[in-house]
């Protein structure tokens, strides 16, 4: 592909992600259809005002104009006259590149660093720059099979240069992977890479190192069990290997600037922040990730890398909200709404979709939050994943994901279970998040011996839920089961007991449940200053603290249990849909206490959930409402 033909390819992909038609944007450059249809064709070259006019409205960030092929200035004399075949403005003015005209000569603002770097060689050969420039804007609109493409041509470009080949296999490791799964073919490269440049300590060699290290560990951590797992590498291999790079970022850091392997550039310490940070989000406490999320976002900035930019803000926004930092997540978040939106790509855009949803969930907005997910959502992760652009689980169990708690938050999952799409949460039983799920969907189906059956088998393969790692997958996991143990222990409550047999399996039942609470309540209880976050990042299911309120009632513990919820009102109190679950639990925790004060006030609380939950279509929970209403215990 010549120069030439690169760009008209890279200018219609960006054209077509934005959703403009060759018309509209013609009228937004102030050129004719026609010239630039040539130009997008490849029939003929571009001139640089053109590349700058199509980079700025299209929002690339020099990415077209690095692509501009050598001799623009003399295609731009030789181009037609914008403000002729326009009818464009006479005398002083901005065109759309914001260029200041001043009677017919033009003042080309100046360079910006960013885009020199971009449309500086590499060193490593035309080809070789040509195909990872592909990659990267492929990448950026989400096409990650078609960048990998360009990846995997640029590293057989590289020849025998392992400083290339390295830098190749690092943009391919940018990639997303399926959730839970290990990419055996990509570590088989990043090892290879690593044996070639091992002992060099000359400065780029040493960022790669770096980088490719960082990636293998996440890399390895992204299995969630030994099925998924490479043999003799587990997660915890892929934390401690990510500690490991972090220590000698830091120390490199440290050492005299100019010495050899020294002065590691941002944009090589953006990528291995970004990477060591996932590696370890199911090992390190939410705050301890937060501290590298916020300096990866000030990196990110003063790399100017777009690619880093938007990693930073979704880091950074997952650790606000896990930490309990809502509001500074809401800022966050309308940074990366800015972003995506400068940027037009769609993983961007379905990114900042996903995001909303969940906040609307969060907020108990679920008409919003309906409207993207069983509308937009499922459109655009249909699509790319047709089209091949996205592993195909990616971006479908997030959509599967936020369906199954609108429906849990609506009390309609029985129309979820009696659809097909119930067949996603059964067959991805690897993920430990999904099997708690289905208990869960059983327990309000009314299934609740079929509940009982697949608590009983994940505790068995579990340990008894003591094989989970301290953080990340575990902490939505383990509230997820804490609903589970809640739900079954109001149903053996609420069962019949006039004979004998029926009793006996109350008495069981209980003692079952109890022996499941100790590690779960482990689990959350180290973390009951954060909020529950699944996915990365799909639903927020509430404070750590109230379902660790939930399994000190299963315990039997009712004083213990308000305490908890006190916790968790603090961090919940300015949305109601949380309030009205955390006041329908204090109603049950109250009623369960020996203290007629307390017991006094757990009507007025079921009442006042009651309305919230009638106003925000919450039927489940209204219905939980009423039942305790007419109970014996609050009567």
């Amino acid at each position: 592909m010549t120069p030439q033909e690169e760009f008209a390819e890279a200018l219609r992909v960006r054209r077509e992600a934005a959703d403009l038609s060759l018309a509209e944007l013609a009228r937004r450059v102030h050129y004719s259809k026609s010239y630039l249809s040539r130009v997008e064709n490849g029939l003929r070259p571009p001139g640089r005002l053109l590349a700058e006019r199509c980079d700025a409205a299209l929002r690339a960030d020099g990415a077209l104009l690095a692509l501009l092929p050598p001799g623009s200035e003399q295609h731009e004399r030789q181009a037609e006259s914008p403000d002729e075949s326009r009818g464009g403005r006479q005398g002083g003015g901005q065109d759309a590149a914001g260029t200041r005209s001043v009677r017919g000569t033009r003042r080309r603002p100046d360079p910006d660093p960013a885009l020199a770097r971009a449309a500086r060689p590499s060193g490593y050969g035309a080809a070789f720059d040509q195909h990872i420039r592909r990659g990267d804007t492929r990448h950026l609109l989400g096409e990650m099979y078609e960048a990998d493409r360009h990846y995997q041509a640029a590293y057989e470009a590289a020849g025998g240069d392992e400083l290339a080949r390295a830098h190749a296999v690092v943009r391919s490791a940018r990639r997303w992977s399926d959730p839970g799964q290990v990419d055996r073919d990509l570590l088989f490269r990043i090892d290879a890479c690593l044996a070639a440049l091992a002992g060099r300590e000359d400065t780029r060699a040493v960022e790669l190192r770096l980088q490719l290290t960082a990636h293998r560990a996440k890399k390895l951590a992204m299995s969630i069990g030994d099925d998924t797992a490479v043999t003799g590498a587990e997660p915890r291999t892929g934390a401690r290997l990510a500690r490991q790079t972090l220590a000698e970022l830091r120390e490199r850091g440290r050492r005299t600037p100019g010495a050899e392997g020294e002065g590691v550039s941002d944009e090589a310490r953006s990528e291995v922040l970004t990477e060591t940070r996932w590696a370890l989000y199911d090992f390190e406490p939410a705050r301890s990730l937060l501290a590298l999320s916020t300096e990866l976002r000030d990196l990110a900035v003063r790399s100017r890398s777009a690619h880093f930019q938007g990693e930073a803000l979704v880091a950074l926004a997952i650790d606000q909200l896990r930490t309990g930092r809502v509001p500074a997540a809401e800022a966050t978040l309308s940074r990366h709404r800015e972003f995506a939106a400068r940027h037009r790509s769609r993983l961007a855009h379905w990114q900042q979709g996903t995001l909303d949803a969940l906040m609307s969930l969060w907020r108990g907005e679920f008409a919003a939050a309906e409207g993207w997910i069983l509308g937009e959502s499922g459109k655009v992760a249909a699509a790319m994943e047709s089209g091949l652009a996205m592993p195909a689980d990616t971006l479908s169990q997030t959509v599967l994901g936020q369906e199954f708690w609108l429906r849990y938050e609506q009390g309609r999952l029985a129309e979820l279970f009696a659809s097909p799409r119930m067949a996603g949460v059964q067959r991805r039983g690897y993920f430990p998040v999904w099997r708690a799920g289905l208990a869960l969907a059983l327990c309000e189906t009314g299934r609740h011996e079929q509940a009982v059956d697949q608590l009983r088998a994940f505790a068995a393969d579990a340990d008894g839920f003591t094989r989970f790692p301290p953080s990340g997958w575990a902490l939505p996991t383990a509230a997820t089961l804490a609903l589970v143990c809640a739900a079954l222990a109001e149903h053996t409550n609420d069962t019949n007991h006039a004979n004998h047999m029926n009793h006996m399996n109350h008495t069981n039942r209980s003692a079952e449940l109890s022996a499941y609470v100790p590690p779960l309540r482990a689990i959350l209880d180290a973390h009951g200053d954060e909020l529950v976050l699944a996915g990365w990042p799909t639903v927020l299911l509430g404070p750590a603290a109230r379902f660790s309120a939930l399994l000190a009632l299963v315990a039997g513990e009712p004083e213990t249990a308000l305490g908890h919820l006190a916790r968790a009102v603090r961090q919940a109190q300015r949305y109601p849909a949380q309030m009205a679950r955390l006041r329908l639990d204090e109603a049950r925790a109250r009623l369960r206490t020996r203290s007629p004060a307390a017991r006094a006030t757990a009507q007025t609380l079921a009442r006042t959930a009651l309305g919230t939950a009638e106003e925000l279509g919450m039927a489940a929970l209204a219905r939980d409402c009423r039942a305790l209403l007419t109970s014996p215990a609050a009567r």
